[in-house]
C-alpha cells in the first residue's frame, strides 16, 4: 500500500503539491486526474523517490521511498518524456533493465516487442513518440515490480495501442497483483480501467473516491412527465442537475437505484429510464457540489 500524508513540494514560490493525503491500495488501478500544472508529475516523482518532499511523507508499506533502494526496487517509473541512452536499441535497454530488476522477464519482453512490431535491434532514437511509449510500458511490465507509475502513458498512443496497453495492465493485475498508478489530464482515457480516482487541482486533491462507490450513489434519469408536471414537482428526488429538451427531461439524481426507481414510478411519468453516467458526468456532479467547475479544469 502507498500512503501519502501531508505531502508537500515547493519550487521557489510555487507550491506544486500542497499537503496531499492519499491512500493507494494494492491490486487496484489508481487514476490521478488533473490539468497540466496540477501537480501530477511532481506527486509521481516523489512517489518514485526522485524528489524529496519538503513536508509530509510518502511511504510504501510503511517505509519512506526517498533514498531507499529496497523500496525503489518494488516499482517501475515511466515518465511523461521517456529517456533512453543515446543510440540505444530495445535489446540494449533490456540488458540495462535486467541488471536493475532481478525479476525482469527477458523472454516475455522479446515476445511483447514482436507483438507490438518493435524491432529490438533498431535505434530507439528513430522511434515515434507512440513507439517509445509502447517500449516504456513493455519494459515496465516485464520488470515484474509490485507497482508501475505511469505519467501520461496513454498520450501519443492510438486507440488500438491504448487498449493493448490496458490489456497488459489487466493481465498482470490478475496474475501477480500489479498496482498501476496512472496520471492523466484526460478522464476518457481512464474511465474503463481505473478502480479509484483522485482529482488533483492546484497541488491539492479535491476528491479521492472509488468509482464503484461513486456510481452506486448517483444516477441519470431520462423521462417524459405527465402533462403539466415539471422536474421541480418531483420534490423527493435529490436532483443535482436538470436539463430539458422539449418534453424530454434529463436529471442527475443522488440516491440508490432502487429508491430512485420507486420514486419515479410513484410520479407516474409517461416514460422513464435509468442511464449509466460516464466518469466525466460523475466528476462534474461531484465537483460542482464542492464549488468547482470541472469542465473548466480538465475537459
Amino acid at each position: 500500500m502507498i500512503e501519502a500524508k501531508n505531502l508537500t513540494k515547493r519550487f521557489d514560490n510555487i507550491v506544486a503539491v500542497d499537503h496531499v493525503n492519499a491512500t493507494i491500495r494494492d491490486g487496484y488501478v489508481f487514476g490521478l486526474i488533473g490539468t497540466n500544472g496540477a501537480g501530477k508529475s511532481t506527486f509521481l516523482r516523489m512517489a518514485s523517490g526522485i524528489l524529496k518532499p519538503d513536508e509530509g511523507t510518502i511511504q510504501i508499506d510503511g517505509e519512506d521511498v526517498f533514498e531507499n533502494p529496497k523500496v525503489k526496487s518494488r516499482f517501475y517509473y515511466i515518465s511523461d518524456e521517456q529517456y533512453f541512452f543515446p543510440n540505444a536499441t530495445p535489446k540494449e535497454m533490456i540488458v540495462y533493465n535486467k541488471a536493475i530488476y532481478p525479476a525482469f522477464d527477458e523472454g516475455r519482453c522479446f515476445e511483447l516487442l514482436t507483438s507490438f512490431n518493435l524491432d529490438p535491434k533498431r535505434k530507439i532514437s528513430t522511434f515515434s513518440k507512440g513507439m517509445k511509449k509502447q517500449l516504456s510500458v513493455i519494459l515496465g511490465i516485464c520488470a515484474n515490480t509490485d507497482y508501475i507509475f505511469c505519467d501520461e502513458t496513454f498520450d501519443g498512443l492510438d486507440p488500438v495501442m491504448r487498449q493493448a496497453v490496458k490489456s497488459l495492465f489487466a493481465n498482470d493485475m490478475a496474475e501477480r497483483n500489479l498496482t498501476p498508478i496512472i496520471a492523466s489530464h484526460n478522464l476518457r482515457e481512464l474511465e474503463d480501467i481505473c478502480d479509484h480516482v483522485g482529482l488533483l487541482h492546484k497541488g491539492g486533491i479535491l476528491l479521492s473516491k472509488d468509482l464503484d462507490d461513486m456510481k452506486l450513489n448517483i444516477h441519470k434519469v431520462q423521462c417524459v412527465l405527465k402533462p403539466g408536471m415539471k422536474a421541480e414537482d418531483l420534490r423527493e428526488l435529490d436532483k443535482v442537475k436538470v436539463e430539458y429538451r422539449g418534453s424530454l427531461v434529463t436529471m442527475t439524481v443522488r440516491g440508490s437505484r432502487d429508491e430512485i426507481e420507486a420514486l419515479m414510478i410513484s410520479y407516474e411519468p409517461l416514460f422513464f429510464e435509468m442511464i449509466p453516467l460516464s466518469l466525466e458526468e460523475i466528476f462534474i456532479s461531484e465537483t460542482e457540489v464542492a464549488g468547482y467547475d470541472i469542465k473548466k479544469l480538465i475537459l
